[in-house]
């Protein structure tokens, strides 16, 4: 499954108009990007990060007593039935998904001739868009104690009684993965809209993260919940990041006058404006 993802994503993003070796000039890019405003707010949103980071550091875990008194009833009904679930061959296989998307993207972006002539800045809202995801995980982490599956059994050895066990909520690896897949998705369909690959593409996008989550869960590492928040919030910064740095096409902002009357028969008038995105 793993390899027919990869192959799917590299497939429809190699597809693309204006990949002809005919075209004589770069299409411009559909965003505009400041040295000084994003590189400000890159080292903000690094600030968070690192901030949250430390916070996690300074987490405790279980005693074995603590351990001893924890109750699966006590999960929530929507995540009980993994409580106890642990697998270190489910955690290899979501750690090599996640960091392998987080590379893979971004160098799938690299096949289409369209964002490979603007890829300096598509690099630097990726670096940008991937330590906002960071930024909101850490910092969410790092305040929020939650009981990972595994401690809900016997497995898990040392790590029971280790930090990382309360650091259940929110799913990391899959927001991680799930930026890294939307925000590629996002660029290609912003560099080439209407392509015949765009369903393709934003299918693998949602296939990978998703893949991600199912295993986080089989290892023992997150409930359901935890991945559909984690999903969730790296989908979201993946497609927001890009779009927020998108230039208005001809048709991108609109203001019309507007009047008439309204269900009581009062007459109205004003101004409407309209956003495509």
């Amino acid at each position: 499954m793993k390899l027919a993802i990869s192959i799917a994503l590299l497939g429809s993003l190699a597809v693309a108009p204006g990949s002809v070796a005919v075209a004589q000039q770069a299409p411009a890019s559909p965003y505009r990007t400041s040295l000084w405003v994003d590189g400000a707010i890159t080292a903000g949103v690094t600030a968070l990060s690192v901030t949250g980071l430390y916070l996690i550091q300074q987490k405790s875990g279980l005693t074995d007593s603590e351990l001893a008194a924890l109750n699966r009833n006590d999960v929530p009904k929507i995540d009980r039935f993994s409580a106890g679930w642990y697998s270190e061959r489910a955690q290899t296989t979501s750690d090599f998904l996640c960091y392998g998307s987080m590379a893979v993207a971004p160098g799938l972006l690299a096949l289409n001739s369209s964002v490979r002539a603007h890829y300096g800045q598509v690099l630097g809202l990726y670096l940008q868009t991937m330590l906002a995801t960071d930024a909101v995980f850490t910092m969410t982490v790092g305040n929020v104690y939650r009981y990972r599956p595994y401690l809900y059994g016997s497995e898990g050895g040392g790590s029971r009684n280790g930090k990382i066990a309360t650091n259940s909520f929110f799913a990391g690896h899959t927001a991680h993965s799930a930026t890294a897949t939307f925000f590629a998705a996002k660029v290609f369909h912003d560099f080439n809209p209407g392509s015949p690959a765009e369903p393709y593409v934003w299918g693998a996008a949602a296939a990978v993260p998703a893949a991600v989550a199912y295993y986080r869960i089989r290892a023992g590492k997150h409930f359901l919940t935890d991945n559909l928040v984690g999903y969730t919030v790296g989908a979201t910064v993946g497609i927001m990041v890009p779009q927020l740095h998108k230039i208005a096409g001809g048709q991108g902002l609109s203001v019309l006058p507007m009047q008439g009357l309204n269900a009581n028969g009062h007459a109205y008038s004003g101004l409407l404006l309209t956003k495509r995105l």
